[in-house]
């Protein structure tokens, strides 16, 4: 079907940006939708039935590093292998995340990687996500360095116009003019990978800083300043400022259900978005997959992804997820039970659009782009557009962590 094609989707049960479901049909035109319970419908409109299936925008994760046996900042080559795969996870938008590499040969990928990302098959790429370099925590693997406006410019640069997002730790040294240089050059700045203090996390808010990423994870608690007393951080500032946004990795192994319920009661479920985290293995069964940071990764059911390598230091440590989308939606809807479907369908595509200014992403509203899934029972996608053009679907389940959980 061309995308410029009119098509009705009928008989679905539509979740809206309303914060509603109800039955009801959609009309795409041009990539967009045109209607949703249109009064009239054009002669010749071809008819999608839904069959009572709940339709509802594409998925949208804000931090993935890889999926199945694909690593984005390896190269252009695993982006583009990748992208297809996705739909099969009901995910439609993905903003790549990099751990950017600062060497001559990292720059000429990073280059390459922006220039590829208009012509990734199946899912859409606005932009990317780098994951540092600017950090005072390692985790994983981000490098950790103080901050320097000319190597910014250089990152910025390399990424062609293409970087959305950027993650720095408010305790780095000299970050407070990099967090300014970002919000200058209309790059969003996101917090990760720190122990800040109040006073610093609240000048890196000050300064521009808007979204805190996979929030608890790598968020230990400042130094105490008086024994027994428990500092406020980072994680408690934006969980109550309201400028700010937070994401989670909700696998139940990176962040415990309750955490979830405590940031949905503190941040309202509109300042709460869904994120994967994923890395090599994501989607696949479980067994032991190689990394490009020099360490392979152990994929098992129900414990993410963990440092494989006895002769690391970090043996045993989680590095990214092997969480998709779809088994993370699967999640909140469980744990979240006393919300409104809706709200936590939004934290999978309004609020993660919102966070990014995507203002066309994530809605079920007259004039988004046409990026729609049709769901099965068990939450795992009957059909899927992205831009009113159907993407197939694999129908080939994985076997791995993608099994676990059941829709509600």
């Amino acid at each position: 079907m061309h995308p410029k094609n009119a098509f009705l989707i009928d008989r679905a049960r539509l979740v809206t940006c309303g914060g509603t479901t109800g039955n009801g049909c959609v009309l795409i035109r041009g990539g967009r939708i045109a209607g949703i319970n249109p009064t009239t419908i054009p002669p010749g409109t071809l008819v999608v039935d839904a069959g009572g299936k709940r339709l509802t925008p594409g998925l949208i994760d804000l931090h993935t590093h890889g999926i199945g046996r694909w690593v984005y900042e390896r190269g252009p080559d695993e982006l583009l292998a990748a992208g297809p795969r996705l739909a099969r996870y009901g995910t439609t938008t993905i903003v790549p995340t990099i751990v950017p590499d600062c060497s001559p040969a990292g720059l000429k990928r990073l280059r390459d990687l922006a220039a590829c990302l208009p012509r990734i098959a199946g899912v859409c790429a606005p932009g990317l996500h780098l994951e540092g370099p600017f950090m005072a925590l390692a985790g994983a693997a981000c490098p950790t360095m103080p901050g320097h406006i000319k190597l910014l410019d250089a990152l910025l640069d390399a990424g062609q116009g293409r970087v959305l997002a950027m993650s720095v730790s408010p305790e780095t040294p000299r970050i407070l003019p990099v967090i300014r240089r970002l919000r200058e050059r209309g790059v969003a700045v996101f917090v990760t990978h720190t122990r800040a203090t109040l006073r610093q996390a609240q000048a890196a808010l000050g300064s521009g800083a808007r979204h805190a990423t996979h929030l608890f994870d790598v968020f230990p608690p400042p130094p105490e300043e008086e024994p027994g007393v428990r500092p406020p951080g980072t994680a408690e500032l934006f969980l109550v400022d309201p400028r700010a946004t937070v994401d989670l990795i909700a696998d139940g192994c990176h962040v415990h259900p309750l955490l979830v319920q405590l940031a949905v009661r503190a941040r309202g479920a509109s300042g709460v978005s869904l994120v994967t985290d994923s890395n090599i293995g994501t989607g696949l069964p479980p067994g032991i997959y190689s990394t490009p940071w020099g360490y392979p990764v152990r994929v098992a059911p129900g414990r993410g992804a963990r440092i494989a390598d006895p002769h690391h230091a970090s043996y045993g440590a989680l590095a990214g997820s092997a969480l998709t989308m779809n088994v993370g939606m699967a999640n909140l809807l469980r744990w979240l039970d006393a919300l409104p479907p809706a709200q936590v369908w939004a934290m999978g595509t309004a609020n993660p659009a919102r966070v990014l200014g995507l203002r066309r992403k994530g809605r079920l509203a007259v004039g988004a782009d046409a990026d729609l899934v049709l769901w099965n029972n068990d939450l795992t996608p009957s059909a899927v557009w992205v831009g009113g053009t159907p993407v197939p679907i694999d129908t080939c389940r994985p076997s791995g962590p993608a099994s676990q959980s059941q829709a509600h």
